[in-house]
This record gives C-alpha cells, sequence and structure tokens, in this order.
C-alpha cells in the first residue's frame, strides 16, 4: 500500500522550532523527488521545499534560511526542520512524492505559530 505519513505538526510561538517528519512505504523511496507543501486557509497549496533523488534541495523564497529539507533513505523519510517561524508560515504542511507520472500526497500536519 502506498502512503506518507506526515507527524511533527503543531503549535509553537513566533521564533520557535518544529521538525516535520513524512514516512514513505510502498514505494522505491530513493527514486523519487520528496517536497513539502503547503495551504493556508483561503490561499492556493504552495511548493516550500523540495529534494530530489540525488540530494538537490531547492526552497521558496520566503523560507530560505530558515527551513531545511533532508531525506534519510534507510528510513524511507523525509524531514523538513522548521526553524524562526513566523504566523504567516501557519498551514497544513503536505509531504509529496514524485516520480515519472506516480503522484503520491500525504493527509498533512497542521502548523500553527501564534503567540
Amino acid at each position: 500500500q502506498v502512503q506518507l505519513v506526515e507527524s511533527g505538526g503543531g503549535l509553537v510561538q513566533p521564533g520557535g522550532s518544529l521538525r516535520l517528519s513524512c514516512a514513505a512505504s510502498g514505494i522505491m523511496f530513493s527514486w523519487y523527488t520528496m517536497g513539502w507543501y503547503r495551504q493556508a486557509p483561503g490561499k492556493q497549496r504552495e511548493l516550500v521545499a523540495s529534494i530530489t533523488s540525488g540530494g538537490f534541495t531547492s526552497y521558496t523564497d520566503s523560507v530560505k534560511g530558515r527551513f531545511t529539507i533532508s531525506r534519510d533513505t534507510a528510513k524511507s523519510t523525509v524531514y523538513l526542520q522548521m526553524n524562526s517561524l513566523k504566523p504567516d508560515d501557519t498551514a497544513v504542511y503536505y509531504c509529496n512524492a514524485k516520480w515519472l507520472r506516480s503522484d503520491v500526497w500525504g493527509q498533512g500536519t497542521q502548523v500553527a505559530v501564534s503567540s
């Protein structure tokens, strides 16, 4: 069964940190480009960060220098380390796996940044 399961979301104060995890099963994890997307209320889903099978990373401008994406092939898991969080980072964060025509999504995890 193909599945992505996110964890690590929650409520954090501005300036705080969270680490999101996404565990993959049922796919050849090492082949896939993994990404983190987010969707805030009333806004379109946007790509936050991605990491290719070769480890190349890219980030949307608003999170550069604050977020870090990484992957552990042995654990079939991708991470998003989020530092210096801002209220604008509040959203549901989704994990995504892409390879050729295969496109898999997780169920999402809520991140709320508020004092």
